[in-house]
C-alpha cells in the first residue's frame, strides 16, 4: 500500500473510531509498525492528527487562528452558547474564558441580567458594553491566536479573583487525554481561572469532542460539567460518559 493511501486510511479510521493503535493497525495491514508511526508523525506535523502513546487521536480543528475559528461548527457553538448563558445567574460572579464559543455565550446573554463577568478576553468584554452586567477585565500580554490576555501579569491578576462559576473554553475534549488546548501558557491560565471558581463548566461544541490538542488543561474529573451539543459524535459522547465526564446536553 502506498504511503498516500495509508494516510487516507489512517484519517478514515480516526474519523470512525476516534483513535488509532499503531501496533494493532500494523498487524491488520501486514506492514511494519514503524511505517504506521512514520505516517502518524507526518499527519501530526500537518495538523491532521495528534500523536499519543501507542498511536494517535484526532487533531482539533479548533486550534486554527481566531478569525478562522469563527466559521467552525457555528451552529453547534450557538446551541452550546445558549445553554451556557443559562448557567449565569442573577447576582452571580462568573469568569468567562476567551474563544469563539465564549463570545457566542455572552452574545446569548440577556442584556438586562445583573451579574458580574470577569474575563481575560477583550472581545468578550467588548461584547458586554451594552449589558447591565458589571465587567472586570484581567489584563496581560495579548495572545493574539485566541484574543486573550496571558502571561505572568494575567496569572497574578487572576489569583485575586473569586467566582461562582467559570465557563471554560478548550480545543480538545477526550475521554483519555482530558481537556486540552494548543498553547502551554494558555493552558496554565485556564488552570488558574478554574482554581478561582467554585464550579467549572466546559463549552463543548461538536468539533472538540474526541479531539486532542498538545497541552493538558484539566482531567475529566476536575470539572462540574461539560456542555455538549447533541449533534456531536455519538461514539465520542459515549466515550466521555464512560470516562465519568458529566455531560449537559444543549
Amino acid at each position: 500500500m502506498l504511503a498516500a493511501a495509508r494516510k487516507d486510511l489512517l484519517l478514515a479510521r480516526l474519523r470512525a473510531d476516534g483513535r488509532i493503535v499503531a501496533k494493532e493497525l500494523a498487524a491488520e495491514l501486514g506492514i511494519s509498525e514503524d511505517s504506521i508511526r512514520r505516517d502518524l508523525r507526518e499527519l501530526d506535523a500537518a495538523g491532521l492528527a495528534t500523536r499519543v502513546y501507542g498511536g494517535a487521536v484526532p487533531a482539533s480543528p479548533a486550534v486554527v487562528a481566531y478569525a478562522a475559528r469563527q466559521s467552525v461548527a457555528t451552529e453547534s457553538k450557538q446551541r452550546v452558547a445558549r445553554f451556557a448563558a443559562g448557567l449565569i445567574e442573577p447576582g452571580s460572579t462568573v469568569i468567562i474564558d476567551g474563544g469563539t464559543t465564549a463570545l457566542a455565550t455572552v452574545r446569548a446573554l440577556d442584556p438586562s441580567l445583573a451579574c458580574t463577568i470577569v474575563t481575560h478576553s477583550p472581545t468578550v468584554a467588548a461584547a458586554l458594553l451594552d449589558h447591565a452586567a458589571e465587567v472586570i477585565i484581567i489584563g496581560g500580554r495579548l495572545f493574539k491566536h485566541s484574543a486573550v490576555a496571558s502571561g505572568a501579569a494575567a496569572v497574578e491578576a487572576a489569583q485575586r479573583v473569586r467566582a461562582d462559576r467559570f465557563l471554560l473554553g478548550v480545543t480538545g475534549i477526550h475521554a483519555e487525554a482530558g481537556l486540552t488546548t494548543g498553547d502551554a501558557d494558555e493552558a496554565a491560565m485556564k488552570r488558574v481561572l478554574a482554581e478561582r471558581a467554585a464550579e467549572t463548566y466546559v463549552l463543548g461544541s461538536e468539533e472538540k469532542i474526541g479531539a486532542v490538542s498538545p497541552f493538558a488543561v484539566l482531567p475529566v474529573d476536575a470539572v462540574t460539567g461539560v456542555v455538549v451539543d447533541t449533534g456531536a459524535s455519538a461514539s465520542g459522547l459515549r466515550a466521555l460518559e464512560a470516562a465519568g465526564m458529566p455531560l449537559l446536553r444543549a
